[in-house]
C-alpha cells in the first residue's frame, strides 16, 4: 500500500486529459478530424499523427497557455480519487514538465474543491527534472504516463506508477494502473 504522503502525480496524462483536448482542439479550431486518441502511441506526436509539425507546436501552445476554447477535463475517476486523498492528506503534489504552473493550477483549483494551500504544483520546464524535485521533497512514488520519465525516476529511487496510455505500451518494468480505480486500490486510505 502506498503512504499518500510519499505520494506524487503528473499532470498531462494522468489527471488532465491533455489528449483529449488536444484532439478538441484540432477538431474545433483546425477542422481536422482525422486523428484518434488510439493513433496517439508515442509521446512525441510528430512521430506518430499525420498532421503539421508546426501545427501541432500551435495546438501544444494554446494548450500549455490556456489559450483554447474547447474545456480540459480530468480523466475518468481522477476527481474522485484526488478529493478522496485530499481529505486526509495536504498538500497533494503535482509535479510537471510544464514551464508555467499558473494556467494548469488555475485549473486544478476549478476541478478540485480545495483551497489553494492544499495544492502544490511544481513546473519543472523539463521531464528530466522531475526526479530531483520529488527526491527533494521526499516522494517515494509517482504517477507518470510518460515511460521515458519513469527510468531516471527510478534510478532516482522514486518508484514509478504507470498510468497506461496508448504512448507508453512498450515493455517496460513499473508498476502500472489503467484507471484511477486501479490506483486508487494501490493508496493506503
Amino acid at each position: 500500500m502506498i503512504d499518500p504522503s510519499s505520494l506524487a502525480f503528473d499532470i498531462d496524462g494522468v489527471f488532465a486529459d491533455t489528449m483529449t483536448l488536444f484532439l478538441d482542439i484540432a477538431r474545433e479550431e483546425y477542422n481536422i478530424d482525422r486523428v484518434k486518441y488510439e493513433d496517439i502511441t508515442c509521446y512525441t506526436l510528430e512521430e506518430c499523427i499525420d498532421m503539421e509539425p508546426d501545427l501541432i507546436g500551435t495546438i501544444i501552445g494554446k494548450i500549455m497557455d490556456g489559450s483554447h476554447k474547447a474545456p480540459l477535463k480530468p480523466i475518468t475517476g481522477a476527481t474522485d480519487v484526488l478529493t478522496r486523498l485530499g481529505r486526509r492528506y495536504s498538500p497533494i503534489l503535482f509535479v510537471t514538465a510544464r514551464t508555467y504552473e499558473a494556467p494548469i493550477f488555475d485549473w486544478i483549483q476549478s476541478v478540485l474543491p480545495f483551497d489553494p494551500s492544499s495544492i502544490e504544483v511544481v513546473a519543472t520546464g523539463s521531464f528530466e527534472a522531475k526526479a530531483d524535485v520529488l527526491s527533494n521533497k521526499d516522494i517515494a512514488y509517482f504517477v507518470e504516463d510518460r515511460l521515458e520519465t519513469c527510468f531516471p525516476l527510478q534510478e532516482a529511487g522514486v518508484t514509478p506508477v504507470l498510468f497506461k496510455q496508448p504512448w507508453n505500451r512498450e515493455r517496460h518494468p513499473f508498476m502500472e494502473v489503467g484507471t484511477w480505480k486501479e490506483l486508487e486500490s494501490l493508496i493506503e486510505f
